[in-house]
């Protein structure tokens, strides 16, 4: 038995494996949090047995025949153990015996006989033990909701034991060998299967199964590896409770169906008693909420009815006492007048910008603390003189009284205290004809109030 078809063997398991664990994991998932395509196993039979009989031949639908020009078919016989995992996938033990003959009558293409020392033989299958993973699979149907009838696919692996006997061209018959050989298989099938009651089920299959040697017909001729197929029918007796159900034949759709119609005669039965209560609710709301004079208290609780419009009201709807408004009258003192005017005169910005030199920090200082503590309001308005273009003119002044305005927020002065507009060279308080004139209007006023 050599590696190759080992590698195989294992191969079509570990692909198997992911699909079983992600079915199981799928299994426990529910569709919505009420609804649930599956439930376990607890409430299907689960284990099921199986016998047939049919006919067993020394040829493949894929691979051909074996190293004798003309098969012949005979009878076999098998059973089988089988336990369903999930709806869709199952784990099943089966067992073959029967006999396998062909021999070399039949003509190669050229009209020859075939070359070879032996007549025919004949290979007693004494057993073949193989383990096969089975998928259903038109397991989920949402057109027909009772399934009838299923088409499977199977693969596996096993070992098979069998004593070919050989007939020479003179009629002599000799055993291959004295030992019954036991050889890896490699079993592919397909079947359909029809259910007849809860608990017997027809069966009816076909399987290939691909040896790992070129000894079931005793000659090694090769170089292609022996295979032979089995076509059956049988019955499957499911093992479990009366009553319950075969898992084979659950149809996840059928029940998410039927739980959702469930749901929806629940929901509509409750919403029907919703509607009859809120038919009773709407009066009583009606009469809770009630407010004729829109005071916003319902005229159910309110105690003092008729409250003119925009009162404030208390719990009761009675209105709150008005508070009296106590104005405090701020006065700008001669001191004041001074700080504003010595900041105006003491302002320098930085030549044709809107930075205001450090020279300038300690009186803008003092003014700040007088906004902040008599909350006074000031409006900065910057101008320039006629030297240069207008709009740039403009922006440098606006920019200016911006540029004082942030110092001032920066000393801790309230933001909407202070007002910054820029007046450009509209407003000259000087003759711009002369340097000196030119100097004064180049300025930032403050207003205090």
């Amino acid at each position: 038995m050599n590696k190759s078809i080992i590698q195989r063997a294992v191969c079509v398991f570990l692909a198997a494996l992911p699909m079983i664990t992600k079915a199981q994991d799928q299994s426990s998932v529910s569709a919505s949090p009420s609804v649930k395509l599956f439930n376990g196993t607890r409430a299907y039979k689960t284990w099921s047995i199986g016998v047939n009989g049919g006919l067993l031949a020394p040829v493949a639908a894929t691979g051909g025949s074996n190293d004798f020009s003309k098969w012949k078919v005979s009878a076999g016989y098998g059973g089988y153990v089988k336990y369903q995992l999930l709806p869709f996938m199952a784990l099943r033990a089966d067992y073959v015996g029967g006999k396998l003959q062909a021999d070399n009558s039949k003509e190669l293409g050229d009209g020859t006989l075939p070359v070879s020392p032996y007549k025919s033989y004949e290979t007693k299958l004494q057993w073949s033990g193989t383990l096969n993973a089975v998928f259903n699979i038109a397991t989920v149907n949402w057109l027909f909701r009772q399934n009838f009838v299923q088409l499977y696919a199977s693969v596996g692996g096993g070992i098979a034991g069998y004593k070919p006997t050989l007939e020479r061209k003179n009629g002599t018959k000799v055993d291959a060998t004295t030992n019954t050989i036991k050889e890896l298989i490699i079993p592919v099938g397909a079947g359909l299967k029809f259910k007849l009651s809860e608990v017997i089920n027809l069966d009816l299959g076909y399987t290939m199964y691909y040896t790992d040697g070129d000894n079931l017909d005793g000659y090694e001729k090769g170089p292609n590896k022996d295979k032979y197929s089995y076509g059956y029918a049988g019955l499957e007796f499911s093992l479990g409770k009366k009553g319950k159900k075969q898992l084979q034949w659950h149809n996840p759709a059928a029940t998410a169906y039927d739980e959702l119609e469930a749901q929806k005669a629940t929901l509509r039965a409750e919403l029907d008693a919703a509607n009859q209560n809120n038919a009773r609710l709407t009066a009583d709301v009606d009469k809770l909420t009630k407010d004729a004079d829109g005071d916003g208290v319902s005229d159910f609780f309110d105690k003092c009815p008729g409250t003119p419009a925009n009162t404030k009201v208390d719990g009761a709807g009675c209105p709150l006492p008005v508070p009296e408004k106590i104005e405090e009258k701020v006065v700008i003192t001669e001191e004041d007048t001074r700080l504003v005017k010595e900041a105006i005169q003491n302002l320098e910005f930085e030549f044709a910008k809107s930075s205001i030199k450090a020279s300038s920090y300690p009186s803008l200082d003092r003014v700040a603390e007088l906004l902040k503590r008599k909350n006074l309001n000031l409006k900065l308005g910057g101008h320039t003189d006629n030297v240069g273009n207008a709009k740039r003119n403009l922006a440098l002044s606006r920019e200016r009284a911006e540029s004082v305005k942030n110092y001032m927020i920066s000393k801790g002065v309230n933001a909407n205290k202070v007002e910054a507009i820029g007046y450009g060279m509209t407003q000259p308080i000087a003759s711009n004809k002369t340097a000196a004139g030119r100097q004064k209007n180049r300025r930032v006023e403050f207003t205090i109030f």
